[in-house]
């Protein structure tokens, strides 16, 4: 039986949502880890950047922009010590641009991940996995990167029954 990570990065409080802004307690993207989690088990980490993003949705998202195209690497307030004890990680995060958030390549350049099975799941308004996937093999060397799950954002809440039987698959 395989040692599972679940990692993610969610954003909580201002976030589009069908076709406006919606305030929202908990991320789409910790929802869709929570189920994950829900149905196969494992460890969840939530990735925190030191900087704080703005709250205004819009702000974010430009904030984000200059991150990519600046191919920036937001610090991170902590990490796990080692990952080395997990084969299947699951990648999480919310589509910024068409990929993941900059964070997400902080935390995965942070270690060596080959030969573990990298799993990506990601939450969008409709823009789906984006590059996301193609990223991931370039940035995780090594690694078996998995086929991964897109989960409209507005919907992650009501995808229980979607993501678990999806999660079981890939385990």
């Amino acid at each position: 039986m395989s040692k599972i990570l679940i990692v993610y990065y969610s954003r909580k409080g201002e976030n589009y949502w069908n076709g406006s802004i919606r305030n929202l307690q908990k991320g789409n993207t910790e929802i869709v880890a929570e189920m994950i989690q829900e149905a196969v088990g494992g460890e969840l980490y939530e990735i925190n950047t030191v900087k704080t993003y703005a709250s205004n949705y819009y702000e974010c998202i430009e904030d984000a922009k200059q991150e990519l195209r600046s191919n920036a690497r937001p610090e991170l307030k902590e990490y796990p010590s080692s990952i080395e004890a997990y084969d299947t990680i699951f990648v999480g995060y919310p589509n910024w641009w068409g990929t993941m958030p900059m964070a997400m390549f902080t935390f995965l350049e942070h270690y060596d991940l080959s030969g573990k099975k990298v799993i990506p799941f990601c939450t969008n308004e409709g823009s789906g996995m984006g590059s996301s996937e193609r990223d991931l093999k370039k940035v995780c060397a090594g690694a078996t990167i998995e086929r991964g799950l897109s989960i409209h954002g507005a919907e992650a809440a009501q995808s229980g029954s979607m993501v678990s039987a999806w999660a079981k698959k890939m385990v």
